[in-house]
């Protein structure tokens, strides 16, 4: 190629990148509306198959492969009977609630030999997106300019609801839901398929799973094997059904390929799965609010709370085992919310978006239909703010102390706030609070209360304590431990038969004038009194941070604008990348199996570090086959600069091809602010490398038969 040829070629390539303000490396996209800019990148950064081929509503495309799994991770479709690979900290639940003292699948992992020894899952289930739709134009029909905003919501709420309806009316088998994007100003139909017959076919041991443990997570470098595998079973019509050993594997549209080449630095990589939320467009009083209220109150109390359990867990394999799901759900936000308030502080997060409030308050200035519209944006958005910070700093602590601690608590709240006369209601609810009572143990749930009720009186005025601490006060002179004692010494809340009692609606049961119905009911009615006292500031912060979203995208009117992510498919894309920490030290894209017996010997005696003795043995002989790279070594995890955030973790990682060279399952420690503002040289994503999944399911859990189904590109 002749030099200019080259420079043309180049200038091309740096005028794609200028045009995409953007970056590469940000950004949660709508398969459904890929613009020319953002494909044109796609392909200069690497993409090699079409983009029509990543999504078809007509045709067999990646999409078809990827599931939201549980409506709380993503996972992949790897095979034409089924299988789906997602992390190990998506299915430990299931994984915890068939493990036992006698079968203890946490620690030592399990497989199913045949397909008839696959674990069902009563209440889990994966969903497949069949069609995306702008209805947009349908929702804002009757909306008209300067509608009070209560009415506002009501109406779209309700043709939310009627467009959702419509597609289970047109086929029962589908379920459609409308989101809401750019801080509602648009709005989109999903319509899916649900298939709830999902059965547990591979765990590795936690030690492999969860490697690294607290200490390790949201940190890089990462050595987790952070996967499990599951199947989906159908009907005989290939159609969803409820579990039956009758039903069949499920063949779907499409099964994703997976690649042995694995990767270098610069490998295009692309992300698809359903990240839960960000708040990127967010104006920063809401950021500041949530850094002081929602983030700090998570800090405060589950820190309390874990201690409690951890000490317990760490005496007891039954109560390790009861508690272990629990405790990882709980301590994952604990350790992000620290590393968030963290972020916003050390990257002066509040300041840069202020300084894009000045900027946008000077664009409004500068147009006198924009002042009319916009004008006093910026100080009703501080004002009202100041106005609900109170309020919510008390809400925050309540939905955490009481609402997230005390499991009894949790189940006799639920007693109170269900219709027990709704058949389905009662069903489901009956179902949940018997799973809740099967993973009690009392004596922790005491303690954890005793806790929780002096930590609120102590963050918060006492305008906002439940009428109960009167109680505490007179009836025990303030001693939290005899209140504690004297509700679970004379609560029936304590066992199941009360909630056979209250399900049949038993009428010599006076439910309200048990001691800890009565706490739960004192501390929904001051739960009901916050919410209302804040009702007319969340409907005026709503709305201006809609106006906020709005005059933003008007300043930057040629930029490709990403909606925040709220639970829909979305595609990422990138490169592998290694980056340089706040501290300055260059980390490395990737890690490999040396790293894990580096960390188990200088974290000796830390049980988030141990390993099997066998799996340890197995690593030390180096065979790794056609599992490893060019070296000979065999690597564990990689980072790429994908946009990723809560909700993404399973997510099937591709090449440029299509191929599955891993799965997300975190983010690092320097990025942890980015669902409120993205730092392009900072935040990465961790994978757990294919090769590595598959050496551990062949070599350590002789599973061969799982890979045979796999269509692997050598």
């Amino acid at each position: 190629m002749n030099n200019i040829l080259m420079k043309k070629h180049f200038l091309a390539f740096v005028l794609i990148l200028l045009s995409c303000t953007s970056y590469a490396d940000e950004g949660m996209w709508m398969l459904s509306r890929l613009d020319k800019k953002t494909t044109q990148l796609m392909h200069q950064l690497g993409l090699e198959m079409p983009v029509k081929q990543l999504f078809s509503e007509n045709n067999p495309s990646l999409k078809d492969a990827i599931v939201s799994f549980g409506g709380f991770c993503s996972g992949v479709v790897v095979s034409d009977d089924g299988l789906v690979f997602t992390n190990h900290h998506c299915g430990f639940d299931a994984i915890q609630n068939h493990s036992s003292v006698a079968n203890d699948y946490l620690k030592d992992g399990f497989v199913a030999a045949t397909k008839e020894q696959e674990l069902p899952n009563p209440g889990l289930f994966v969903s497949f997106l069949i069609r995306q739709e702008n209805v947009t134009a349908r929702i804002m029909k009757d909306i008209t300019p300067g509608m009070d905003e209560l009415k506002r919501s009501y109406i779209i709420d309700s043709l939310s609801y009627y467009i959702g309806a419509e597609v289970s009316e047109r086929d029962p088998s589908l379920r459609g839901v409308v989101n809401t994007y750019y801080g509602g100003n648009e709005f989109y139909l999903s319509v899916y398929k649900d298939y709830k017959d999902v059965r547990l076919v591979y765990a590795p041991p936690s030690s492999i799973g969860k490697f690294g443990g607290d200490t390790d997570n949201w940190v890089w470098p990462r050595h987790t094997g952070d996967f499990s595998v599951f199947r989906i079973y159908a009907g005989k019509d290939n159609k969803p059904a409820d579990y039956s050993p009758e039903n069949r594997p499920y063949v779907p549209r499409y099964a994703a390929p997976i690649s042995l080449k694995g990767y270098q630095k610069g490998t295009y990589c692309m992300t698809l799965g359903y990240p839960g939320t960000t708040d990127r467009y967010l104006s920063s009083f809401g950021i500041e609010e949530q850094m002081k209220t929602q983030n700090q109150a998570m800090i405060d109390a589950r820190g309390v709370k874990q201690a409690i359990w951890k000490k317990a867990m760490d005496t007891n394999d039954s109560i390790r085992i009861m508690y272990s799901s629990k405790y990882a759900a709980s301590s994952n936000y604990w350790k992000y919310s620290i590393g968030v308030n963290q972020s916003i502080i050390e990257l002066k997060v509040l300041d840069k978006k202020r300084a894009l409030e000045n900027e946008i308050a000077s664009f409004i200035s500068k147009s006198e239909k924009r002042e009319a519209k916009y004008g006093h944006l910026i100080d009703s958005l501080r004002i009202n703010y100041n106005k609900r910070e109170a309020l919510m700093h008390a809400a925050s602590y309540m939905g955490e102390c009481f609402g997230n601690a005390s499991e009894l608590l949790i189940i006799s709240t639920q007693a109170i706030t269900t219709d027990f006369s709704d058949a389905d209601a009662k069903k489901s609810a009956q179902e949940e609070m018997t799973s809740e009572y099967a993973n009690i143990n009392l004596s922790i749930d005491k303690k954890v209360l005793v806790d929780m009720l002096k930590l609120y009186r102590e963050k918060v005025d006492t305008t906002y304590l439940p009428a109960a601490y009167k109680s505490i006060d007179s009836d025990f002179k303030g001693d939290y431990q005899a209140y504690v004692d004297h509700l679970y010494s004379t609560s029936e809340m304590v066992g199941l038969k009360c909630l056979d009692r209250i399900c049949s609606r038993d009428t010599t049961f006076q439910m309200f004038e048990d001691p800890m119905i009565s706490l739960a009911a004192d501390v929904v009615a001051k739960f009901v009194d916050l919410y209302q006292g804040m009702a007319d500031l969340n409907v005026k912060i709503s709305r201006d941070e809609r106006f906020y979203n709005e005059a933003l995208q008007a300043m930057n009117e040629e930029r490709s604008f990403y909606p925040d992510a709220n639970s829909t498919m979305r595609l990422s894309f990138g490169i592998v990348s290694p980056y340089k920490s706040k501290n300055a030290a260059v980390s490395s894209y990737s890690t490999t199996t040396k790293g894990i017996f580096e960390k188990v010997s200088k974290y000796k005696g830390d049980n988030d570090f141990w390993v099997q003795p066998a799996f340890l043995d197995l690593l030390s002989k180096d065979n790794f086959g056609r599992y490893a790279d060019k070296k000979g070594e065999l690597n564990v995890c990689f980072i790429s600069n994908n946009d990723i955030t809560g909700g993404n973790s399973g997510s099937a990682m591709f090449n440029g091809k299509g191929e599955l060279i891993g799965l997300a399952f975190d983010g690092n420690w320097e990025g942890m602010s980015s669902n409120l503002l993205y730092d392009a040289s900072l935040q990465r994503c961790i994978g757990v490398d294919i090769r590595y999944v598959l050496f551990v399911m062949e070599k350590y859990g002789k599973a061969t038969h799982l890979i045979k189904e796999l269509q692997l590109v050598e």
